[in-house]
C-alpha cells in the first residue's frame, strides 16, 4: 500500500504501521513518519484531551481535520471513559473519499465499532453538528481558518496545521490571538510544533507555555494554557 500516488496526495505507511498522507502540493506529511497514530495519541489525546478542564461536555476545536485520525481517537477516548465530547474541526482541503478508503487506522488501533465509527465521521455532512455516538458529537466545518471567526468557547484546541515552514500564516500572532479568544478560562492548545519563534508568539499573546516530551522521533511538543 505504501508509496502509491493519487492526485495531490501520496499514501504511505509510517513506522508504527499506520497510514499517513503526503501532500505533493505542500511537500509535507499529514503526520510524523515515525508513527501517525502514536503521534496523535501522544500529542492530542494524552497531553490534550486527557489534560483538558473536565467540563461537561468537553469542547474540542481542531485546526486541520485532515485524515480524521484525531477526531476518531477522541471519539474512542470519549466512549471508553463515558465522557461527553463535543468536537468541532475546520478543514480547507478535504481528503477525497477514495483516499480515505485506503487509510488503515481501524486495523492498527482497534476498538469496539472502530471501523464503522471511522467511516461515519467521514461520511457525515459537512457544516452540520451530528451525534456520532452516545458520548461524541462532531461538526466538520469546510472553510479557511484565516477567514473563520467564532464566538464559541472551547476547552482544548488541537493545533494540527502543516508546520510553520509550510503554512507560516497559520502560526502568526493574528492566528494565535484567534485561538486565545476561542478558548475558555484555563483552556489549552496542544501541538506537535516546538519551534522557538512559535512559543515566543504564544507567550506574547498571553499563553502560559510548556515544553513537553514529543512523540516518537521528536524531542519536544508544546502545550499552552490560557491564563
Amino acid at each position: 500500500m505504501a508509496g502509491f500516488f493519487l492526485p495531490m496526495l501520496e499514501h504511505t505507511i509510517t513506522k508504527d504501521g499506520s497510514s499517513t498522507l503526503i501532500s505533493t502540493d505542500f511537500n509535507t506529511s499529514y503526520h510524523s513518519l515515525h508513527g501517525a497514530i502514536q503521534e496523535s495519541l501522544h500529542v492530542f489525546i494524552k497531553n490534550g484531551l486527557e489534560y483538558a478542564p473536565k467540563n461537561i461536555p468537553i469542547r474540542v476545536f481542531e485546526l486541520g481535520f485532515g485524515t480524521g485520525a484525531n477526531a476518531w481517537l477522541s471519539l474512542e477516548y470519549a466512549n471508553r471513559n463515558n465522557i461527553r465530547v463535543d468536537y468541532s474541526t475546520i478543514e480547507k482541503f478535504i481528503v477525497p473519499s477514495q483516499i480515505v478508503s485506503v487509510l488503515n487506522y481501524p486495523e492498527v488501533f482497534r476498538f469496539e465499532n472502530g471501523n464503522s465509527y471511522f467511516s461515519k465521521i467521514h461520511e457525515i455532512d459537512w457544516n452540520k453538528e451530528q451525534k456520532i455516538s452516545n458520548w461524541f458529537s462532531l461538526n466538520k466545518i469546510q472553510g479557511d481558518w484565516m477567514k473563520f471567526n467564532s464566538m464559541e468557547q472551547y476547552d482544548v484546541f488541537y493545533f494540527d496545521a502543516f508546520g510553520p515552514t509550510t503554512q507560516s500564516e497559520m502560526w502568526n500572532e493574528d492566528s494565535l490571538k484567534k485561538v486565545y479568544s476561542m478558548l475558555s478560562e484555563k483552556g489549552i492548545l496542544v501541538t506537535f510544533c516546538a519551534q522557538g519563534e512559535f512559543r515566543r508568539t504564544l507567550k506574547s499573546v498571553g499563553f502560559q507555555v510548556e515544553k513537553l516530551p514529543g512523540a516518537p522521533g521528536k524531542r519536544e511538543m508544546t502545550r499552552a494554557t490560557k491564563i
